[in-house]
């Protein structure tokens, strides 16, 4: 608990907000804002990508040509054109996503809380993955559940773990498929089907998170299981990563029966996604600018992710272990057992040097000889750097 959670109020606060903490990542992040730092810390996108220019025009055209609109108040579903353009992009592989399933929200971190509203009680038993999103975690702690580990492997989630014992009133099952943060694994196509199909029976939806899926390395994405079981599967997504963070534009793609109480949450929330930004986003993708903007965010991450890949295996001593992913943001390693990446943490940060520890990705009996490193946003030269001090610290400590 850091000093900002023990701060005194002469007001009684809800049992709620008493239990309430700070994010690790967001803390680490405040250290990060020192130039000399080199931060692997952050899972933020590179600015790099950032289509400044065509979010220029399309603000002036949108504030030339609908400006009581786009300032206005608007619709708690959002944006209609947008919803369009979202249903029509995963109405793909035979599935049918109809626009009344599509509900923008404020970046796909609000998908998460308007999701733990309406699905999750105290006590509730919540299914994640091993580790899972720090994020999603947060988030739903708000609702005080119960969770439940689902067992994983270097693929991710083992479909064959979900027996009934295990899956026993649980209210919802949690996953990240594409490039899982923290991991950055990517679950198989065929456990995809295992879970699409154990959609269509459950007596708990399925979260298919999918923040990453456009930042495929090779441009072969693999199916989404809302394409597999489109009535059964709630399909999180988010322009964040493909565009831009600030903008705060993210939807969820759900069975209408759900979406209608979705709506409900999220007009007691904020009543509507600013209306400025949705139009700016539509206006930005109706025309198919995507297609040649994403290949070139992969080919930036793939060349970031090599240089991490040679550090690490130029920098590291032997017993520490990481994934080569293929695609996404991150890797995750895997410290010796005696080594706590938090206590290391406070020593690299010493050497101008931040990760995120791994151990807050756990729900339950964290791992806490794991680390999560981010290397979209730091030069390859300045990649070596870092890992050659971090392995050096590593290499003393065993």
């Amino acid at each position: 608990m850091n000093q900002a959670d023990l701060r005194a109020t002469p007001w009684q606060l809800s049992e709620r907000a008493r239990k309430l903490t700070s994010s690790a990542i967001r803390e680490i992040l405040k250290v990060t804002e020192r130039p000399e730092v080199i931060s692997f810390a952050g899972g933020l996108p590179s600015p790099a990508t950032f289509p400044v220019e065509e979010m220029r025009h399309a603000s002036e055209r949108i504030l030339r040509d609908q400006p009581s609109a786009a300032l206005q108040y608007s619709a708690t579903e959002g944006f209609m054109p947008l919803r369009e353009w979202v249903a029509a992009r995963y109405s793909m592989g035979g599935a049918q996503i109809r626009p009344t399933q599509v509900l923008i929200t404020t970046g796909s971190q609000q998908a998460l809380d308007l999701l733990g509203k309406t699905l999750v009680d105290p006590n509730s038993r919540v299914l994640v993955e091993t580790p899972t999103y720090l994020g999603a975690l947060q988030s739903f702690s708000l609702f005080e559940p119960h969770y439940v580990q689902v067992p994983t492997d270097e693929h991710g989630l083992i479909p064959e773990a979900l027996d009934a014992t295990l899956t026993a009133d649980a209210r919802l099952l949690y996953a990240q498929p594409n490039f899982q943060n923290p991991t950055g694994r990517r679950l198989p196509l065929e456990r995809r089907r295992a879970l699409a199909t154990l959609a269509q029976t459950a007596a708990f939806p399925i979260i298919e998170d999918d923040p990453y899926g456009a930042l495929d390395y090779a441009g072969a994405p693999l199916s989404t299981m809302l394409s597999m079981a489109p009535d059964h599967i709630v399909h999180l997504g988010s322009f964040s990563k493909v565009l831009a963070p600030g903008l705060r534009v993210g939807y969820i793609i759900a069975p209408e029966e759900l979406h209608f109480k979705l709506v409900q949450a999220k007009q007691a929330t904020d009543l509507h996604t600013p209306s400025l930004t949705q139009r700016i986003v539509y206006e930005v993708v109706k025309d198919g600018f995507l297609d040649g903007h994403v290949p070139k965010i992969r080919a930036l991450y793939r060349d970031q992710c090599e240089a991490m890949l040679d550090a690490l295996q130029r920098h590291m001593p032997a017993g520490v272990e990481w994934n080569r992913p293929e695609g996404g943001m991150f890797v995750w390693v895997r410290l010796p057992k005696h080594i706590d990446s938090m206590k290391l943490l406070e020593r690299s940060i010493e050497q101008n040097v931040a990760f995120v520890p791994g151990g807050p990705f756990f729900a339950n009996e964290a791992e806490h000889n794991t680390m999560r490193l981010s290397f979209v946003t730091v030069p390859p030269a300045t990649i070596d750097e870092g890992m050659a001090k971090l392995g050096a610290l590593i290499r003393a400590s065993l």
